[in-house]
């Protein structure tokens, strides 16, 4: 009986429509790989060779020396260093505030619950753009003596850190609300009859059980931090305190620009990206989903 059901499995017809979706898949995914392809290959040839037969020809020789070149004349490691002096604290203090504005909207009922959440989540619906000169002319004007180096917010990694904390807490804030009410109540019910304390239901016994939502977030805002040009083009002037992103102007000339340069150096700043991924591909996929629903 086995047998003839597996017979009868394997001679089932493909069906055309799952032969269309794996050929959009196929075509979607190649569609997204060619600018990465093509940036590889002219990452991989000689300026001199580009600029005599074109970028659309076939290639003489492939060499790793735009990488090298690109790595030492850029000084990454130092644009490295100040990307990490940006994202680490930005990451972790965005998720500390946003917790804890999550644990007092989901686990206490109040009139204003639903309103100071959504507070929160306005700052996301705002565009970054609308806010540029106004955010601009209050990093000039507050002073911070012995905090930054310069005295201001302005030209600090501070600055930067604090505008990522307040952009990413709003969506942070809304999606731990969402994952925290999916909590059971009854164990906050019963470490408050045995007289735990308000912190201590937050950091001992709801903040542990928010490593899966928490996980995710941490792997998406490294990444949109780590890959943001915005802000720290607009709120950066100095060139030795620029992250990673912003630093690759320093390939740029004045008068002259070598693009396979260029494309060398781009592909060396998206490596950490997907060194990031890959270790958290599983925190990353759920994190696409994670608070699409109050559980």
């Amino acid at each position: 009986m086995s047998t003839v059901t597996g017979a009868h499995r394997r001679r089932t017809p493909i069906r055309p429509a799952r032969i269309l979706l794996h050929t959009f898949l196929v075509v979607t995914s190649l569609a997204w790989l060619a600018p990465l392809l093509w940036a590889l290959l002219a990452a991989m040839r000689p300026y001199a060779e580009t600029s005599a037969k074109g970028y659309v020809s076939w290639p003489d020789k492939l060499t790793f020396d735009n990488f090298t070149n690109a790595f030492e004349q850029s000084d990454m490691l130092h644009y490295f260093g100040n990307t990490l002096l940006i994202a680490v604290p930005a990451v972790l203090l965005t998720l500390l505030l946003s917790s804890m504005v999550a644990f007092y909207v989901s686990r206490f009922d109040f009139r204003l619950n639903l309103a100071l959440l959504l507070l929160f989540t306005a700052g996301n619906l705002l565009p970054q753009q609308v806010i540029i000169t106004p955010l601009y002319r209050l990093y000039l004007l507050v002073d911070l003596p012995g905090i930054t180096m310069s005295g201001k917010l302005y030209d600090s990694a501070l600055g930067l850190v604090l505008i990522h904390v307040a952009f990413q807490s709003g969506f942070c804030a809304f999606v731990l609300s969402n994952y925290m009410r999916s909590l059971p109540h009854e164990l906050t019910e019963a470490a408050l009859v045995d007289g735990a304390s308000v912190w201590r239901l937050y950091w001992q016994i709801t903040l542990p059980l928010c490593k899966p939502a928490m996980a995710a977030l941490a792997t998406l805002l490294s990444i949109w931090i780590y890959n943001d040009f915005f802000w720290a083009l607009v709120l950066i002037s100095t060139g030795e305190n620029m992250p990673i992103t912003s630093a690759l102007n320093n390939l740029s000339g004045q008068y002259f620009t070598d693009p396979n340069l260029v494309a060398a150096g781009a592909l060396l700043t998206a490596i950490p990206v997907l060194i990031v991924y890959f270790l958290l591909q599983r925190q990353f996929v759920s994190g696409l989903t994670l608070g699409a629903n109050k559980g």
